[in-house]
């Protein structure tokens, strides 16, 4: 089952990711060296590499070794962190804005629903709990707040934003720190929940 579970999430993120590239490229209206930009410039396609790395590499490896050393032993639970938020801002706030079709659904459906729903399937059954610490919860937030720092800076440099609710051209820096603040808290509160669970199980082992 762990073997079956790795391999959809290396087969399917590759395929959405390197397709979702080749749209982007095909639908350009930017220069090609701005579009490789913009498309490393979504948290979503962001997350989606980290997860296909750390998937590839469990494939691939005979004997497990942390892929990003700031998570340690409680990696897989921050990426699974990572990627619910991929999923759940784009259900609740970006699914209703488009409607995309053909290849373009496919891969959107992959990148925001079916890769996070496996990683969190594949967290539940095999996430050493027991190596789950409250302390974890901060360091893991370097990574979307080192994120943020670079989509508004070179926002105020390009004019690009990737995402609506943080657009400082169309909101403003107060309503864009204010919605990111509501992120960022957000982030806090579901690591605690699955930390939270995580210590629950144990207790009931």
């Amino acid at each position: 089952m762990k073997k079956i579970l790795v391999i959809i999430l290396v087969l399917a993120g590759w395929f959405a990711l390197v397709s979702q590239f080749i749209l982007m490229i095909e639908n350009r209206a930017t220069p090609l060296p701005e579009t490789i930009i913009r498309f490393f410039s979504f948290f979503t396609i962001l997350t989606n590499l980290m997860v296909v790395i750390y998937f590839s590499k469990l494939l691939l490896q005979k004997k497990y070794k942390p892929t990003f050393s700031l998570m340690r032993n409680n990696e897989l639970t921050a990426l699974t962190v990572y990627i619910l938020i991929v999923c759940i801002v784009y259900q609740v706030v970006l699914r209703p804005l488009w409607q995309p079709e053909g290849l373009q659904k496919v891969v959107d459906e992959l990148l925001h629903t079916l890769i996070p729903a496996v990683v969190l399937v594949f967290w539940c059954l095999y996430q050493d709990f027991g190596r789950l610490k409250w302390a974890s919860i901060f360091p893991w937030l370097l990574y979307p707040l080192a994120y943020l720092g670079y989509i508004l800076l070179r926002g105020k440099i390009s004019g690009f934003y990737p995402y609506p609710f943080v657009d400082v051209a169309h909101l403003g820096i107060q309503k864009v720190l204010m919605n990111s603040s509501f992120l960022l808290l957000f982030f806090i509160l579901l690591a605690a929940l699955l930390i939270g669970i995580g210590k629950l199980m144990l207790s009931k082992k």
